[in-house]
């Protein structure tokens, strides 16, 4: 599995802290099954991140990785606040560029409130020639009264990433009950992990892949997608449903 969403860089934001912790997280994606994962550091007003910074920690995780013989591929990126992220120039936003493909980046969604900016930044990004992947818009209450909110965003391009501990209920019944009606309503396309720490926020892509219901579009969820988006590739054709696929036969 690929996952494109970590907090797996020490010290830089409110993820690991140590260079230990960042091998025991890799262990635990390692053995989860994950054979690449991004490393996207909050790039924040609280975490003014830079992409320098981000590089070397990133050539720090990979070397001690390399070290201790763990086999799980670290890619660079950043989670970048909306309007944060509208305030950086072409060439820092292609440094963070999600798992190393320039145009491609992962914007964090707020947890509180509907960002009424949110259509104008994401258009003005995307005439800058960048590919926007919106990160766990199931943890929001608005998205939660009204998951169709963000259906005039995905059909513009945006591309919604559900984290795993939201979709297997460690996040609670909300977060729960919304990522799976995204899921139903074809507004997701991407799991990933947002994995903080080796524990509590661990990885644990494959229980939230199994928590899919169905292995065609877990796989479609943690391989296909993640793939085309790395190499910057239209999406491929999300796979039908069990019941779909059996009134076929």
């Amino acid at each position: 599995m690929i996952d494109l969403h970590s907090h797996v860089l020490p010290g830089i934001d409110d993820g690991v802290k140590t260079i230990a912790e960042s091998l025991d997280l890799l262990r635990a994606a390692h053995d989860d099954g994950i054979r690449q994962i991004a490393a996207t550091p909050h790039v924040r007003e609280d975490y003014p991140t830079s992409p320098r910074e981000m590089e070397l920690r990133v050539a720090e995780v990979c070397g001690a990785a390399r070290e201790v013989a763990i086999s799980v591929e670290v890619l660079p990126g950043g989670e970048l606040d909306l309007e944060y992220a509208a305030r950086l120039d072409d060439d820092d936003l292609r440094r963070f560029g999600l798992g190393g493909n320039a145009s491609l980046l992962l914007l964090e969604f707020p947890y509180f409130g509907w960002p009424l900016q949110l259509p104008d930044l994401v258009f003005d990004l995307q005439l800058r020639g960048f590919r926007m992947v919106l990160a766990h818009p199931e943890r929001n209450a608005d998205v939660q009264h009204d998951p169709e909110r963000l259906r005039p965003l995905v059909d513009g391009g945006v591309v919604v990433q559900l984290t795993a501990a939201s979709l297997d209920g460690r996040l609670g019944g909300a977060p729960r009950a919304t990522a799976k009606r995204l899921l139903d309503a074809r507004l997701a396309h991407l799991l990933a992990s947002d994995a903080h720490a080796p524990d509590v926020r661990s990885v644990g892509l494959s229980g939230a892949a199994d928590a899919a219901g169905d292995a065609a579009l877990a796989h479609w969820l943690t391989e296909d997608v993640p793939t085309a988006l790395l190499a910057g590739a239209a999406l491929p054709d999300r796979p039908e449903s069990p019941r779909r696929r059996l009134l076929r036969r």
